[in-house]
């Protein structure tokens, strides 16, 4: 087959496109009369704005709208129904046969029927958390005042307990611990030849105001034999002496070994010299005693200072 119109022949050997080659146009091949390129094809060109709404459009005629099989549409009026076009509603158990209740979605404004937000309730919402909130730091801070209180209270108690409960210093001397540990007065000692008791002055502690004297010579001592020591340690060995008003000293001796260092018997205070009754003093050193028995003495022993009197002696736990 060539391009063109080659004689009788069936419609399907026709090449409707032969007029657009060189050697179809040779053979006499023409543009088709009809639209879109086809024969027999109905092109129905209107200016713009010439077609009328609502009017049954002019049919073809029956021999082109035979052709090809086409059938002609009707077409209804603009704002009309569409004869093959039905509504929902009328349609047999559609939306038209019974309404149903539209649902509303508590603060939605977009569907049909519905509210806009409830902005009453959402402030009465937030009001209330707000005092929530509010109350809630109240108890709070109440709570913690009564802690804080409460601890500073519990505090204060029980610093004023453990104050109470400390012995003052003239406890740790003449409490418990002296009655534990053994105690001798002046008239109970033993003394070295050339010693004696008196109580000419006053102050002194021993029972009846009796004192050693005496004891200001080279190898002058006083023996003291302790009983009763529970646990061997080291314990504080007290003197009670008095002076006139100037200072004094003298050698421990414990168990027969002499402490290098002696015991300081000082004026202190300053009392007035030769003031005997004003210069009662006391001082202490410390001792190492074995358990059970032991010996101390106070001896005056070259480079002593020895101008005292002697009143008690008593040991405390170092």
């Amino acid at each position: 087959m060539t391009p063109g119109n080659n004689g009788a022949s069936t419609p399907e050997d026709d090449d409707p496109f032969g007029y657009l080659y060189a050697d179809g146009q040779a053979n006499g091949a023409q543009p088709p009369s009809g639209g879109y390129g086809y024969p027999n094809s109905v092109n129905r060109v209107r200016a713009v704005g010439t077609r009328s709404y609502g009017q049954q459009q002019p049919q073809a005629a029956a021999g082109q709208a035979a052709a090809y099989g086409q059938v002609p549409q009707q077409q209804g009026g603009y704002g009309r129904p569409n004869a093959h076009y039905a509504a929902p509603e009328t349609l047999p158990g559609g939306a038209g046969a019974t309404t149903a209740p539209q649902h509303q979605v508590p603060g939605g404004g977009g569907g049909r029927g519905g509210r806009g937000p409830n902005t009453k309730g959402l402030l009465i919402g937030a009001i209330a958390v707000v005092a929530a909130v509010v109350i809630g730091i109240g108890v709070a801070m109440v709570g913690g005042d009564k802690d804080d209180k409460k601890s500073e209270d519990q505090a204060g108690s029980d610093q004023s307990q453990s104050q109470s409960a400390e012995p003052t210093p003239s406890a740790s001397k003449s409490g418990a611990s002296q009655v534990e540990l053994p105690k001798a007065d002046a008239k109970t000692l033993r003394l070295s030849p050339g010693m004696s008791t008196a109580s000419e002055f006053k102050g002194a502690k021993a029972d009846g105001g009796v004192y050693v004297t005496g004891f200001n010579q080279v190898g002058a001592k006083v023996t003291w034999t302790v009983d009763g020591i529970k646990k061997a340690g080291s314990y504080k060995f007290y003197v009670n002496y008095g002076v006139p008003g100037t200072d004094a000293d003298a050698t421990v001796v414990v168990n027969g070994k002499a402490d290098a260092r002696p015991m300081n018997m000082e004026n202190f205070g300053g009392t007035p010299k030769g003031d005997w009754e004003q210069g009662w003093k006391n001082t202490w050193a410390t001792v190492n005693l074995n358990k059970g028995t032991n010996t101390i003495e106070l001896a005056c022993n070259e480079g002593n200072k020895c101008d005292a009197v002697l009143d008690q002696f008593y040991l405390a736990k170092a």
